[in-house]
Parts: structure tokens; sequence; C-alpha cells
């Protein structure tokens, strides 16, 4: 399925035989016009036409694909090339409207694990800080085949992708998030943390912290599944990531407590694990190399927090200056926004100007200089992550 690349180097040399920068502009021949558009155009793709194109390749049945010579591994080139085409909002919007959105989404239930995956990386790019889409998604029942692999596929890569692919379709998406509540998310969550993976592990735990921040009501179905005694687990995990997301579990889960109980009844004076775990970490952090202290800032902040909050008092790493390293800035930088929103994607989906994407064609973003989306970014309050929105995002 590949194509030839352009040939740079012949219209290199005919730039520089045409125009050395000491003399004046010459008028073109005719032919040499001819000739320089015609070379241009043929690298030009037409968008919307290669997707047309990739949709009626996803329409067509496999026995017929496999008769065609068509194997596996050009289906799963196939749905790189459109995932990047549909990194742009409008061609993301615009793939529903030629009919390739349902066809995309039977793939989740493709034999072959690779392309169940790729699948899911590709609905990832389309869901990503778009709204239009995610209803789309949702109206084509797009999250049961997602819900399906995430929970009983039995590659873990396919289960590790779709719950990415989760992530992004219900983020700041109310009605997403109701439906993957009724279909026991929480509880197809807990068992992700059971995972021997560290990466599905890693997006099991960003979900659920974004859930428990944007729905602290659900704090307590969480504490009756039995999340904290597995969250104090992973916080002794070897991954220093898994340690971080499960103390921002906890330190959830330990808030609303204190909200619901009153300042007298805090969740550590309950739990002497808590109080074990914490004392650990805080040992664990004492141990640490200066270079090794510098990379767990978050996880001291994290303890820190956690302990606070849990018995009204800092922790001895601030008496001990391990809070705040010397050259570090205090007070301490938020530690969880940046594993909501990617900033790009969401500078995109929330323009300056109100413009709607799929009516207006704005002029790309700026990357460098002042007035970049990284400062709109940095005005909803958002950085970036791995991928994954709590990441949602982008696959990885």
């Amino acid at each position: 399925m590949a194509k030839d690349g352009p040939n740079w180097e012949g219209l290199l040399k005919w730039s520089l035989s045409h125009a050395d920068g000491t003399g004046s502009a010459r008028t073109l021949s005719e032919e040499d016009r001819k000739w320089f558009m015609e070379a241009m155009q043929s690298q030009t793709v037409d968008v919307i036409r290669r997707m047309k194109e990739i949709t009626l390749v996803m329409q067509t049945p496999e026995q017929v694909l496999e008769a065609q010579g068509v194997t596996p591994a050009d289906i799963e080139d196939m749905l790189d090339e459109l995932q990047e085409h549909v990194e742009s909002i409008d061609m993301a919007n615009d793939l529903h409207s030629i009919g390739g959105l349902v066809p995309l989404l039977s793939y989740l239930k493709n034999p072959h694990a690779n392309i169940r995956a790729k699948a899911a990386d590709v609905v990832t790019t389309i869901v990503q800080n778009n709204p239009r889409s995610q209803q789309l998604v949702m109206e084509a029942n797009g999250l049961e085949p997602l819900l399906s692999n995430f929970t009983s596929d039995p590659d873990v890569t396919v289960r590790t992708k779709a719950l990415g692919a989760i992530s992004s379709l219900i983020h700041h998406n109310k009605p997403g998030i109701t439906a993957f509540r009724l279909a026991n998310g929480y509880a197809a969550l807990r068992d992700a943390l059971g995972s021997e993976s560290v990466r599905f592990q890693r997006k099991a735990l960003n979900l659920i912290h974004y859930l428990l921040h944007e729905n602290s009501s659900d704090c307590p179905v969480v504490a009756e599944l039995g999340f904290p005694r597995i969250l104090m687990h992973l916080a002794s995990s070897e991954d220093a990531d898994v340690r971080e997301a499960a103390l921002r579990g906890l330190l959830e889960l330990a808030r609303e407590k204190n909200k619901a109980d009153g300042a007298s009844s805090r969740v550590g004076e309950a739990d002497g694990k808590m109080k074990q775990l914490l004392e650990e970490r805080i040992s664990g952090i004492s141990l640490m190399s200066a270079e090794d202290l510098g990379a767990a800032r978050e996880e001291r902040q994290l303890v820190d927090s956690l302990w606070s909050t849990c018995y009204n008092e800092p922790s001895s790493l601030r008496e001990n200056g391990l809070l705040v390293l010397p050259g570090e800035d205090a007070p301490p930088p938020d530690v969880a926004s940046k594993h909501f929103e990617p900033p790009l994607r969401a500078w995109a989906a929330n323009r300056p100007d109100g413009t709607n994407p799929s009516t207006k064609k704005q002029e790309p973003p700026l990357l460098l200089g002042p007035g970049g989306p990284a400062e709109a970014a940095n005005a909803q309050g958002t950085e970036s992550q791995e991928a994954e929105p709590a990441g949602q995002g982008q696959s990885s």
C-alpha cells in the first residue's frame, strides 16, 4: 500500500537551477510551469478522498480482502494512515459523514489482535477533546465493543488500548461517564489494577483519579468496592508512575471522607495501614539519592498532602527539608491537572474566537513564539501527559 515518496532532490535541483539568489526573478516558460505544477500536485494528498478509499476497504468483507492479497499488516498500515488524517478535528468529524466511523468501530471486533488494538488507537485520536465525535461514537454504540475489549480481551495490549479509548471517550462527557458507571466500569477498573501489566495499571489508575476528581460522590462506591486496599498496595509499587497515580487516588478518597465525616474523623485514624504505608514511603524517600529525590518531586508532594489530609499535621518530610529541595519553587505545582487534557488538542477544541472548527477553517497554530496553543491550554489549567487523557490520550 506504500507509495513512492516525492522527488525532493529533483525539485531542489530544479529550484537551484532557476534561482541562485543573486539575480532578479525570471518568468517561467509554460513548459517549466506545467512540469513544476504537476510535480507538486502529484505529491498533494486529497485527505477526504483518501479517507473515502480507506472507508471502502474497511467496508469490504475480510475474505474478499484476503482473496485480493490484502494482509492484516496492510490493514494495520491503513489504520496508521487514517489515524494521521483524523488528528485534525475537522477530519475526525468528517469520518462519520463519509461513512467511515461504523466500519472503524467494527474493527474493534476483528479476529486479529493487532487490528483490534490499532482500531482503538484511531478511536482515541478521533474522540480526544472532541465533543462532536464523542457524541457520534456514543450514538454508534462504540462504547460497547470498547468495554468488551477492556474487560475480557485475551490480549493485554488490546485491553490497554481499549481502556485508553474509553478514557478519551468519556472525558468531559457526562453521558459517557454515566454509561461507563452503569456498565460496572468501576468494577472493571478494579480488576485492571490486578493486572501484571504496569502500563495497564497506569491507565486504569489515571482514569480512576479523573472520575473521582470529577465525581466525588462516587468515592463511597469506590471505597465499598475495595479500592483503598488495592491503592495502598500499589502505592508501594516499584514503578514510580504507578506509585504516584495510586497516591493521587488515595488523596481523593481521603479528602472526600474528611468532607463527609468532618475533621474529627480522619481516614488515617481509622486505618493503621494508611499510616504504615505513609511512614514507609517517607522512609524510602529519605534514603533516596539527590538525583532520585529530584525525580520523585510529585511523590514527595503527594505523600505530604496525604499525611496532612489524614492527620491534620505536616509530614516529617517538611521538617527534614525533603518536601521542597534547594532550587525548587514553593508552593508545589499542581500534580493532577496534567493528567487530564493534552494541551494542543485542548486548544483546538476550545478555540479562542469561539468558532466551530467544522464550519470555519482556521490557520494552523503558531508553535513558536508568544500567543500559541500552550498559552491557551494553560488558560484552561491543563498540561500534557503521555498518553493517555487521563489521558486520555494519545495512543501509546
